[in-house]
């Protein structure tokens, strides 16, 4: 078994049920351990005028191996509705693999820790909620100190109960 932590968002259509549909299947691929709030966030790059996302962490332990989770999440984000058409585009369901274990990777098409997680405030704060003290694998820095450094401006808590 391994632990990987995601991040869920979504800012089209019923973003709150749909981060609730996406929890009960990844509990399918393992063993949800932990939940993070809510949290509504302004949209990061993109085309202008979208919607506030819903955004939240998950961890998930699981047998499934990187690639395969990866794949696994991409199928669920399709089977939601999500199509790709544009970069940082609004979506019904964003699933992102962040963490899985202490694992650093880099192939066409995985690259572990996640490139800009420790960047984005959104990402943070729910993973903050789940392990504060995670460090990343390859800088060792916490997720506290990165959320620290970033600040958490846009960042609201919304509910704990979801």
């Amino acid at each position: 078994m391994q632990t990987a932590w995601i991040a869920l968002g979504a800012n089209l259509g019923e973003a709150r049920q749909t981060l609730q549909w996406a929890r009960a299947e990844l509990a399918q691929l393992g063993t949800v351990t932990g939940a993070s709030a809510l949290y509504r966030t302004a949209p990061v790059g993109g085309p202008p005028g979208q919607p506030d996302y819903l955004n939240a962490a998950l961890t998930l332990h699981t047998r499934l191996p990187a690639p395969a989770l990866l794949a696994a999440l991409h199928t669920l984000e399709a089977r939601a509705g999500r199509e790709r058409r544009e970069r940082w585009e609004a979506r019904i369901l964003d699933l992102d693999l962040i963490l899985y274990g202490d694992l650093v990777m880099e192939t066409p098409s995985l690259t572990l820790p996640h490139p800009r997680a420790w960047q984005r405030a959104f990402v943070l704060a729910p993973l903050a909620d789940l392990d504060p003290l995670r460090r990343h694998p390859d800088t060792g820095e916490s997720v506290a100190e990165a959320l620290e450094r970033v600040g958490r401006d846009g960042v609201f808590r919304e509910t704990s109960d979801w």
